[in-house]
């Protein structure tokens, strides 16, 4: 491949265009004399005169004439292609770390509404408990479950983790009311293998420290819990804020009045070079809304 002097041929573009060395050099912010340097050392390369030139006046020849039209086209692709990558620059998509069930039963019924207001920007959604790489993104964020301290990243607090014994309503019919924790010895007790702890918690709290939290049906996801409870299979332990729909729905009912505050809640996080990234905060700041429009 033989390129000319890429520099030379672009102030022989503005000259030609122009037919001026003056006006093509205020274009170019540099100084007559400049642009004629970069019209002789073009030239040379090419081993022929491009412009005619007098006193007062500088002409194309035909070989100058030959070239422009063909310069001109390329130069003007080369833009073209330049400005299409440029207005794509800070345009990648927004890649989303979530837990499974916070993503199916909290966040996803949201997203649209977020989207609407991004059309332009598209969203990578990815459930898992796994290690973020933000790294491997240009853009993204994670919610994960903690108490806020994740080093390198920034940290926004979005709902507590308040847990809460929840059933189908069928179930109380099939074995009449559960009056007290020590009552949920006659069922099944439905929990997460991620959160072995949340049952401990909740009936140390209720009282009732002689029930074994470990027996029953454990799964890897908290949704298999949910379903089962749904189903009427058992109870599970609810992480209030995503089974709220259900128990609005009537779905599901806290067969208990006794609600415990696990420390834990979600948590948006996202690196600190990220901390000003407009793509970012909109995210953030639209999902704080939710939170705040979900707890009341």
């Amino acid at each position: 491949m033989s390129l000319p002097p890429l520099n030379a041929v672009r102030v022989f573009e503005a000259v030609g265009r122009r037919g001026s060395v003056k006006q093509a050099a205020e274009e170019l912010f540099v100084t007559p004399g400049a642009v004629s340097r970069q019209l002789a050392l073009l030239e040379e390369h090419l081993g022929t005169p491009l412009f005619t030139r007098s006193h007062r006046a500088l002409s194309l020849t035909a070989s100058g004439k030959s070239y422009l039209a063909r310069v001109s086209d390329v130069l003007l692709e080369l833009s073209q292609a330049t400005e299409e990558i440029r207005s794509t620059k800070g345009r990648d998509p927004l890649r989303i770390w979530c837990p499974m069930t916070f993503g199916m039963r909290w966040l996803v019924p949201r997203l649209p509404v977020f989207r609407a207001a991004q059309p332009d920007r598209d969203v990578v959604f990815t459930t898992s408990l796994g290690p973020v790489d933000f790294d491997a993104q240009a853009t993204g964020v994670a919610i994960r479950i903690g108490r806020g301290d994740w080093p390198g990243c920034v940290c926004h607090r979005l709902v507590p983790i308040e847990l809460t014994p929840v059933c189908s309503p069928a179930l109380l019919t099939k074995l009449g009311p559960l009056r007290a924790a020590a009552d949920l010895t006659c069922t099944t007790l439905l929990q997460s293998a991620a959160r072995p702890n949340y049952w401990r918690l909740w009936l140390d709290a209720a009282g009732a420290p002689d029930i074994d939290p470990e027996r029953g049906i454990t799964f890897e996801s908290v949704s298999l819990a949910y379903q089962m409870a749904l189903d009427g299979a058992g109870v599970a332990m609810g992480q209030r804020a995503l089974v709220a729909a259900d128990l609005k729905a009537g779905r599901l009912v806290e067969p208990f009045a006794q609600r415990v505050d696990s420390g834990d809640a979600f948590y948006l996080l996202y690196p600190n070079r990220l901390a000003q990234d407009a793509f970012v905060l909109r995210f953030r700041d639209w999902l704080l809304a939710e939170t705040l429009v979900s707890a009341h």
